[in-house]
């Protein structure tokens, strides 16, 4: 799938802004510096640039020019998992990647009936210890080489990276986690669980900024032991 010129120009702009290229009300590129940074039409420019006015990214000031927007300030609170283990340690082994069309699994994605995804397994162990059981869907349009090694996706964030120049951790997710008991004989198993443990289902749903396209629907079943979070709140 080709990505249009524009949108691949939106989406490096809008990575320049998050990662802190820029600081809230800096002056932005001006249309003639952008046509000639990336040998794009000015029409492909002023696309990306409104798109981003549109997101709340960049602000226009009439006679003064583009500012990236002071609003876009960090969350009020933050919800984050905390490894209680070395990164260094981490393992990922992709079971499978296969083709498929549940209805269930299409709603989820927002995808028509008669559309398909692939669902690729895999299992995250630290220190040989398994603590994450994953079962992704992506869209079939998002996975370039359906074909390859199981190895090859490994980091599904580092395929979207490569292959569409999408940076999935700067993109809007929703994801809620809950207690499950009994877990699933098969999750338990590849855990290396006993049937009387329970394990915390996170579902996550990724969408592409500006546009709402679903990119990814994840279930993932970790380990009890493992699940530590951490709430802050008033960041700054």
């Amino acid at each position: 799938m080709k990505i249009p010129k524009y949108q691949q120009v939106q989406d490096d702009l809008r990575h320049q802004i998050i990662s802190g290229k820029f600081e809230n009300g800096d002056k932005f590129y001006t249309e003639a510096e952008l046509t000639k940074l990336y040998g794009v039409s000015s029409i492909t420019v002023i696309r990306a640039v409104n798109e981003l006015v549109k997101d709340g990214y960049l602000v226009r000031q009439q006679g003064k020019g583009t500012f990236v927007s002071r609003s876009r300030k960090g969350k009020l609170v933050e919800f984050s998992d905390i490894e209680i283990f070395p990164l260094e340690d981490d393992n990922v082994e992709v079971l499978t990647c296969e083709k498929g069309n549940d209805p269930r699994i299409l709603e989820k994605l927002e995808l028509g009936k008669n559309a398909h995804y692939y669902k690729i397994i895999r299992v995250r162990s630290t220190d040989n210890k398994p603590y994450l059981y994953h079962q992704s869907y992506i869209p079939a349009r998002y996975i370039k080489d359906p074909d390859a090694a199981l190895s090859h996706f490994q980091s599904i964030y580092q395929r979207f990276k490569l292959d569409f120049n999408l940076h999935m951790s700067e993109e809007f997710y929703s994801e809620t986690n809950e207690v499950i008991f009994p877990t699933p004989a098969e999750v338990a198993n590849h855990l290396n669980m006993t049937d009387d443990e329970p394990s915390i289902l996170q579902i996550r749903t990724t969408k592409r900024t500006g546009t709402g396209e679903v990119l990814e629907y994840i279930e993932t079943y970790k380990h009890w032991k493992f699940f530590k979070f951490e709430i802050v709140a008033n960041k700054h």
